[in-house]
């Protein structure tokens, strides 16, 4: 290949990577209107170099920007929760949440819908253990109208976890882990959603970003939107979500970081999770609930209203693992 050539094959390359990495880094809803106004093929080729190279990009800190803002409070080090449990402000928020302590976690529970609304739980850097042999699920007594395990067989859906098996016990131990495996913690997923983005993140927060930020406090949960009501088929009238969410946040000195995506229940399994980043104030309008409830609004308002660009970076030496977790 002539020189000229060869030169102008690397500038092509580099432009067409720097244009796709620059389109994935807007907003969902600006991606939805350019994917109805553009040419298919032309967004589906900045989809699949942008999404690969913005993820990697991202990672080593060279693209995006996260939402930090300077809070004049220690970190609450060791405690379930880094600023009070949500709290319900309205509807399609449930009316009767119970909360349930589990130690390492902490559940909020709805009896009618017979699911967690809301998870919180925090890892702390250090994997003590060993994640074991799977635990056996178990109908959660202290969870009022729990169902059973087998309620769930027969049905296109998992048993997905709200606090995670792997994080729980690789940093807890195995009584923890098995608590985890009590109905309390489970909601209706499918397979691509359960297996898939869901699972991503949650191996992100417990391989990747407790090694770079320390510890991390984490709120997971589910809602549906006004009116909507879908049973699980097979059982004994177990609601099943529309949307799954998770909230994380981290404190490295007096730098408060937070991040927030939420996923629909028909998610595809190779879904790049950056793709479905939101404000922690949408994720709120969404859900009816109010998070971080016990931060004072100074630092609040701007925290929840800003939309972060990228999941957190990484250590250098944990790219390949990041892209093997996406990819497994």
């Amino acid at each position: 290949m002539p020189a000229k050539a060869g030169i102008a094959l690397v500038a092509a390359t580099l432009a067409y990577s720097a244009l796709s990495i620059w389109f994935v880094h807007h907003p969902r809803e600006w991606l939805d209107e350019k994917c109805e106004s553009l040419p298919r093929f032309a967004t589906a080729a900045l989809f699949f170099a942008g999404n690969p190279l913005g993820d990697i990009t991202d990672a080593i800190g060279w693209t995006g920007h996260d939402v930090v803002y300077e809070y004049d409070t220690e970190a609450p080090s060791g405690e379930v929760l880094f600023a009070g449990a949500p709290r319900r402000v309205s509807s399609p928020a449930p009316e009767d949440i119970v909360t349930i302590q589990r130690g390492e976690f902490t559940i909020g529970w709805s009896p009618s819908l017979r699911h967690p609304v809301w998870v919180a739980y925090h890892v702390v850097p250090e994997a003590k253990y060993e994640a074991g042999e799977r635990p056996k699920f178990q109908r959660d007594k202290e969870a009022p109208n729990s169902p059973k395990p087998g309620d769930y067989s027969k049905t296109s859906y998992d048993r997905g976890h709200m606090a995670p098996n792997y994080a729980i016990a690789t940093r807890y131990g195995a009584e923890a882990q098995a608590r985890t495996f009590f109905m309390g913690n489970i909601v209706p997923q499918t397979p691509a959603l359960n297996r898939g983005p869901w699972r991503e993140v949650e191996h992100r927060i417990a391989d990747l970003w407790a090694r770079r930020w320390g510890e991390i406090w984490v709120i997971v949960g589910c809602y549906s939107g006004e009116g909507a009501c879908e049973i699980l088929s097979g059982s004994d009238s177990i609601d099943v979500p529309e949307r799954f969410y998770q909230i994380v946040v981290a404190q490295d000195g007096m730098d408060v970081r937070a991040l927030a995506v939420d996923f629909p229940q028909g998610v595809d399994w190779r879904e790049w999770p950056a793709r479905c980043i939101v404000s922690i104030d949408e994720l709120e309008r969404r859900t009816g609930l109010d998070f971080l409830p016990d931060l004072p609004e100074f630092i609040a308002s701007p925290l929840e209203a800003e939309l972060p660009t990228r999941l957190w970076p990484i250590c250098l030496g944990d790219i390949f693992k990041m892209l093997g977790i996406h990819f497994k």
